[in-house]
């Protein structure tokens, strides 16, 4: 078979980059190994939220200059950063789901257990506050689920009456979620959104609107909404205080939510969407990649003019780490590891730690390398690539996003 485009990895990189080639007329196919690190999402993308440990809030395009040169957004540079992240909120739109933010300012998120982040978007119906104002209540009602283990309403109370808002805390229940509890392991995000549907939802209204006697506002788990807002809508409109949602340990609703969203927007664009597959290698000529084999289609290889690669970094096993070597492991492309097993780490555990700024080698367009050789028609996005550290930067979203798309632009 034969594309215009292929990307290899389904998630929101893979995805967003997939979709702008779809819909620049280009024949796209991704193939996707399954579940993605959006299935960890917090509901909030993050664009730069600290350098050197200090929050950013204002102006984190205008703050660039103060990381590595070899960081993904110097090598987009700051106009045409610009220009890239504004494509997203209509991406986003696009696919169906609702969010705010903006490019000039930070929000901050309110996390699971209590403390509040800085953040570019943010889903619609979850806790964000603007970093300059007070919290908007004076009394939250927490609600959680009967037995639901998954969500931390003490550590919330904790950070939220630091902030001068008073708590209460409850447990709700309606018979359509018993079936659940056979099981502990049942008892999930996932597995309860996909029960709460119609008048389940409605039962669960009527609960939480119990609950929220007397509270400004109703702060929930995210067990709503798997495949679409209107169970989330369709409780907001029961109950008589707003009710706001928290993400949980994953899987988490939202991030199914926005991987399904995205996956179905890029079908309705033509793209050829290959779900559960691997790729296990490729054939080169002369610096470029001419098809590639996947574990299901065996020897039935799959060419394109181009490639895009966004298979993640070590959670998503885009790199491999073993005793001897950390390597990518599909086409073997160059990474900037340096030194033995030992200096990968630092002993100590809050520490900044090496590996995390490890990734794929590539030149000013994100092609990478491999074996000292640019390859013309391959690029690399997302947490795969070298320079960055998402965790302590705050930034594993927003480079995600801008490589994809700055991948894409170099397509179409």
């Amino acid at each position: 078979m034969r594309f215009d485009t292929i990307v290899i990895g389904g998630g929101l990189s893979g995805l967003v980059s997939a979709i702008e080639c779809a819909r620049a007329g280009q024949k796209t196919a991704v193939v996707s190994a399954g579940q993605s690190a959006l299935h960890f999402w917090s509901g909030s993308f993050e664009l730069l939220g600290n350098i050197d440990g200090r929050p950013v809030i204002d102006n984190p395009l205008g703050r660039l200059g103060e990381l590595s040169e070899d960081h993904p957004y110097r090598k987009i540079g700051e106009e045409k950063l610009r220009e890239l992240l504004g494509k997203v909120p209509g991406i986003i739109s696009d696919a169906g789901l609702k969010c705010t933010g903006s490019l000039d300012r930070n929000h901050l998120r309110l996390t699971p257990l209590g403390f509040l982040k800085p953040a570019w978007l943010t889903l619609g119906d979850y806790v964000s506050f603007a970093a300059d104002q007070p919290l908007p209540w004076k009394k939250v009602a927490l609600v959680n689920i009967y037995s639901y283990l998954d969500f931390y309403p003490r550590f919330l109370e904790y950070g939220l009456k630091k902030r001068g808002v008073e708590c209460t805390i409850s447990n709700v229940n309606i018979p359509q979620l018993d079936t659940l509890r056979k099981s502990t392991t049942e008892m999930r995000a996932t597995n309860m959104s996909r029960i709460l549907t119609d008048s389940a939802v409605d039962a669960l209204a009527a609960e939480v609107d119990k609950a929220a006697k007397g509270a400004d506002a109703v702060i929930m788990p995210a067990i709503l909404g798997i495949y679409s807002d209107a169970p989330v809508e369709r409780l907001r409109n029961r109950v008589s205080v707003p009710v706001w949602f928290v993400p949980t340990t994953p899987a988490s609703v939202p991030g199914v939510r926005c991987q399904l969203s995205l996956r179905d927007l890029f079908i309705r664009l033509g793209g050829e969407f290959l779900p559960g597959d691997t790729v296990k290698g490729g054939y080169f000529e002369k610096n470029r990649l001419r098809r590639i084999h996947t574990v299901n289609l065996g020897e039935m290889p799959l060419e394109a003019d181009n490639f895009i690669i966004s298979t993640g970094s070590f959670f998503g096993h885009g790199l491999i780490a073993d005793m001897e070597r950390i390597y990518e492991p599909v086409f073997g492309l160059d990474l900037n590891v340096t030194g033995g097993r030992t200096e990968w780490y630092r002993k100590d555990f809050y520490a900044s730690q090496p590996y995390m700024s490890y990734g794929v080698v590539t030149d000013s367009c994100f092609r990478p390398s491999r074996k000292g050789e640019t390859v013309e028609n391959l690029y690399a996005t997302g947490a795969l690539l070298a320079g960055f550290n998402a965790l302590k930067e705050g930034s594993g979203a927003g480079i995600t996003l801008a490589t994809a798309l700055h991948a894409a632009s170099s397509l179409t």
